[in-house]
């Protein structure tokens, strides 16, 4: 079993940053891959960044260049970057852990953080 809790997100205007964070406990975090999700009110939940055990990493077209997914195993934490922020990234944010090489799909992955809201308004 891996438990993952999730810290970081608020508020920020269009523009901004904010990182958050997802440290895992319970079995060996650098055999898992990691996968961090969104999921807006009224839509499913989206995939918006990757990571492989090894550190390489994914990500959509809508966030690519903007977010920055990565991890550090020696503290059992991932971490998602984000910049240049915009209206429509206003979400709940989840991590998420499996055994095996990252996918796109929700449900796919075994592992979930409790989520983090992230809201860009001016």
């Amino acid at each position: 079993q891996v438990q993952l809790v999730q810290s970081g997100g608020g508020l920020v205007q269009p523009g901004g940053s904010l990182r958050l964070s997802c440290a895992a406990s319970g079995r060996t975090f650098s055999g898992y891959a990691m996968g961090w999700f969104r999921q807006a009110p009224g839509k499913e939940r989206e995939f918006v960044a990757g990571i492989s055990w090894s550190g390489t990493s994914n990500y959509p077209d809508s966030v690519k260049g903007r977010f920055t997914i990565s991890r550090d195993n020696a503290k059992n934490t991932g971490y998602l970057q984000m910049n240049s922020l915009k209206f429509e990234d206003t979400a709940v944010y989840y991590c998420a852990a499996r055994s095996t090489y990252y996918t796109r799909t929700a449900t796919d992955y075994d592992y979930w953080g409790q989520g983090t809201q992230v809201t860009v308004s001016s």
